[in-house]
């Protein structure tokens, strides 16, 4: 009797771009080695393909030759889906019917679910996101929201565990899903004990929040441009709605208007995103203190900053900063 079987899923015939392997190796790594120190029996792991194996993978890529077929997902106690092929996400393309139907007799069958990135897709053609919390690398969370719109997506988490089914975002989110799997069902030493042998954090702080970019502001040159420009370069200013109005030269009611139009958030909102984003890239690009960073990007306090960094990105700024130091310490150049 083993800690469980794991079943996971090589989809595209077996034919795995380079790229995406590193999900699948992870959830290999995790559930693969048998690790009888930590617990005795391991998981059994079971590699499962979609077709039969032959040629060379995609672009020259790697070909993985699997002693399972979709059959090997029967009586797993959790199946992984760590990604589809590309051009499932960015093209629409189908996946094949065969891997669909095995991941829901699965389900029915009493398996625990899993994503790991682009997973996802799977699970939810397969119905088995419908009315759920789930999330995916956040460069594909967009795209899984309009296509599934019975999902409820969360792109700023790094994993969703909604009981029987789990997803995660991209790459090492997937680690930590994995690792959280493992605490589930041998207890936080083992799992502690494995992330130290692994050389990772057995859990980390907040959410892929923290690793999105943000977005280029849309621009409206005959009237908004100019004085959002102006704006990010006076962030350090008690600035008020009626100040931007005023050097817009719009009533304060129309430059609400016409800034909800062009960046779908209020003027408060759009400000309180522009301080976060200025107070990100001196966490990034200085050794300046928390309370000087608060100052320049307009957020006033060390603990309104942390306040407002925990709020929307999960993490405190110390821990951003750790997570992205500066490639080498200095200050702020001169000016605002």
């Amino acid at each position: 009797m083993s800690a469980g079987t794991v079943a996971v899923v090589v989809a595209e015939d077996i034919q795995v771009p380079s790229w995406d392997l590193y999900e699948l190796s992870i959830a290999c790594t995790v559930f693969g080695p048998a690790q009888a120190d930590l617990a005795d029996p391991w998981y059994e792991l079971r590699l499962c393909g979609t077709g039969a194996p032959g040629g060379a993978g995609p672009g020259g890529g790697p070909v993985l030759r699997t002693p399972y077929g979709l059959d090997g997902l029967d009586g797993a106690g959790t199946v992984i889906v760590p990604s589809v092929p590309d051009a499932c996400v960015t093209e629409g393309r189908p996946l094949p019917g065969e891997l669909i139907a095995a991941l829901r007799r699965a389900h029915d069958a009493g398996a625990r679910m899993v994503s790991l990135c682009t997973g996802a897709f799977a699970l939810a053609v397969a119905g088995l996101l419908d009315g759920r919390r789930a999330t995916a690398h956040w460069m594909h969370t967009a795209e899984l929201a309009a296509r599934y719109p019975r999902v409820r997506v969360d792109p700023a988490v790094l994993y969703v565990d909604d009981g029987d089914v789990l997803t995660s975002a991209g790459l090492t989110a997937g680690l930590d899903l994995c690792l959280h799997l493992v605490r589930r069902d041998l207890g936080a030493h083992v799992a502690n004990q494995l992330a130290r042998r692994m050389v990772v954090p057995a859990h980390r702080p907040g959410g892929q929040a923290q690793f999105i970019e943000a977005p280029v502001p849309v621009r409206d040159d005959e009237g908004l441009g100019p004085v959002l420009d102006w704006a990010r370069t006076h962030l350090d200013r008690p600035l008020t709605v009626a100040d931007l109005a005023r050097r817009a030269a719009m009533s304060p009611r129309t430059f609400y208007r016409r800034l909800r139009a062009v960046t779908g958030a209020t003027p408060l909102q759009w400000l309180l995103e522009q301080r976060l984003q200025r107070a990100r890239t001196l966490l990034e690009s200085t050794d300046l203190p928390i309370e000087r960073i608060a100052e320049r990007s307009g957020l006033g306090t060390a603990n309104n900053l942390r306040h407002h960094f925990v709020r929307q990105l999960g993490v405190s700024p110390g821990a951003y900063r750790r997570a992205f130091p500066p490639a080498l310490p200095s200050t702020a150049p001169a000016g605002r």
